[in-house]
């Protein structure tokens, strides 16, 4: 089968049109059960190569001042791939009842706003059309589709511009969907998710120019053969380490998250927070740990550290939420301290382990945001203080997000304890072996912000699911299949990961021990 990559890739972006069409003239269920079938088809076109067990490559012409434009499915971005468009298809589902009610709200509020300043005299029954909402929701389907499209580009591409390009735009999206639907201060938000993520891409690209210029190559594959000149190495890897770690909301560098998860629709929370956020992580592996070992082994040591710190930040941050998708931000936050800290280990298996995390924490998390979306659904709060007994009146939501909170605790036997077993192991192999009084100190403080994980979770789950029931949630229904089935399909995904993990690690691990040897 020819141009497998390439159709996986460019199909979601050429056929975003249709969506935006299909949303107009047809509906919400229109646009949403294409781009849910888009992406399926897509994710089937990505799984097929990536089940030989082999390396999967398709080169094709561009310029020659970037050099080929390539896309390679590898043990490493093998997961990355299967996991955005899983994530992407299913979130793709639970978008619909949610963004036609957001969109629906966001009107109304438009209209009131007209009303009190005197500005209009139509009556928000007539002006939230079925026709207005058509349309929005056209415009968020097309927008979905292009995020996809960018994250899955990021990750198979063989070229840093490439990487660049794709980088780019998978935020682009991201803003608009932000701007244009999200809750309060949404378009001050959004100037700042713009400026962050953008100044972090910029810095990024800064070390992508120093490389490429000082190379003449800017593939991969040049790269790596004809190594990087060690004028420019230091300070291309930093501003790769910055940019990245940026995009990773590591700590220091994380204050853009907490402000644009709160203010953003549920389901870019769930892309962002189960897909986008991954790609940064990704990035390690494949711009410093395979294309800069040298600088890789420099600076092994202050990423572990630098992830212990963000572990313990975000996780002592989120105990003290009462909104529950702020809290469910500093989750994020600590979870990709977590990577930080396998990337930094300096050991296959750590390695291995971190990129596990990424599975595992796009599974727990893209369920948790989805239990919070069925939440706003049913219940119309996000304070966490106003919930409680919630499991008896949605039982489906509350088994699916108590298996999401055992995933990011890494209890057994779902896909979270592999991974963090797998890390830590990592972690603890290296220490030994260097004899590292410093790695033998975070171990044990990662080790503790695991308690800390459990902690702000089981705090969140026991407030939400039990309990006495208030009085105004008397009345509650489980939310519409739209919300249940995703997250059905993903809790399972979960437990058959946890109880087989080779499914991923039979590619993941030969591929670390190829870059490290240990």
């Amino acid at each position: 089968m020819q141009f497998v990559l390439l159709q996986a890739i460019f199909l979601p972006l050429l056929l975003s049109p249709v969506a935006y069409f299909l949303g107009r003239k047809a509906g919400a269920t229109a646009a949403a059960l294409f781009s849910f079938g888009l992406l399926l088809y897509c994710t089937v076109l990505v799984i097929t190569p990536a089940l030989s067990g082999t390396s999967y490559e398709e080169h094709y012409q561009w310029t020659q001042l970037f050099g080929e434009f390539g896309l390679l499915l590898d043990g490493l971005a093998s997961p990355f791939a299967i996991i955005i468009y899983v994530v992407s298809t299913l979130v793709a589902l639970f978008s619909k009842p949610y963004m036609v009610s957001r969109i629906t709200r966001v009107f109304e509020e438009k209209i009131k706003e007209k009303q009190l300043i005197g500005g209009g005299t139509e009556t928000i029954e007539s002006a939230a059309t079925k026709d207005h909402v058509n349309h929005q929701i056209g415009a968020y389907y097309a927008l979905f589709l292009v995020m996809a499209m960018g994250m899955l580009g990021t990750v198979l591409a063989t070229n840093l511009i490439e990487f660049y390009v794709f980088f780019e735009v998978m935020l682009i999206p991201a803003f608009f969907m932000l701007a244009f639907w999200g809750y309060e201060s949404r378009r001050r938000v959004a100037l700042l998710f713009f400026f962050w993520t953008h100044v972090g891409a910029v810095i990024l690209l800064l070390g992508f120019l120093s490389i490429g210029l000082s190379v003449g190559s800017f593939n991969y594959s040049d790269i790596k053969t004809h190594g990087i000149p060690p004028h420019v190495l230091g300070l291309a890897a930093v501003a790769i380490i910055v940019g990245l770690t940026v995009k990773m909301a590591s700590f220091v560098v994380h204050m853009w998250l907490p402000h644009v998860y709160k203010a953003s629709p549920t389901p870019l929370n769930a892309l962002s927070s189960g897909a986008m956020l991954g790609v940064g992580a990704y990035g390690f592996f494949r711009l410093i740990v395979m294309l800069m070992p040298g600088q890789y082994e420099h600076f092994a040591l202050a990423l572990n550290i630098w992830g212990l710190a963000t572990m313990i930040y975000g996780g002592i941050m989120a105990l003290v939420q009462d909104d529950i998708r702020k809290l469910f931000a500093y989750s994020s936050i600590s979870q990709m301290g977590y990577i930080l800290f396998g990337i930094g280990s300096a050991s296959a298996l750590g390695l291995s382990g971190s990129e596990m995390l990424f599975i595992s924490h796009s599974l727990g998390k893209v369920i948790l945001f989805m239990m919070a979306g069925a939440i706003i659904l049913q219940v119309g709060t996000r304070s966490i203080t106003q919930m409680g007994g919630l499991a008896g009146k949605m039982p489906i939501t509350a088994v699916c997000s108590m298996i999401g909170a055992l995933t990011l605790m890494g209890v057994p036997p779902t896909s979270g304890f592999m991974s963090e077993w797998t890390m830590f192991y990592g972690a603890l192999q290296t220490a030994i072996q260097q004899g590292s009084m410093i790695r033998m100190i975070t171990f044990g403080l990662g080790l503790v912000a695991t308690v800390i994980t459990m902690a702000y979770i089981l705090w969140m789950i026991k407030r939400v699911f039990f309990g006495k029931l208030p009085e105004h949630l008397e009345n509650t229904k489980e939310a519409n299949w739209y919300v249940t089935g995703p997250m059905m399909v993903l809790a399972g995904f979960s437990v058959v990961i946890g109880i087989y993990p080779d499914i991923f690690f039979n590619q993941i691990i030969p591929f670390m021990k190829g870059l490290v040897g240990v």
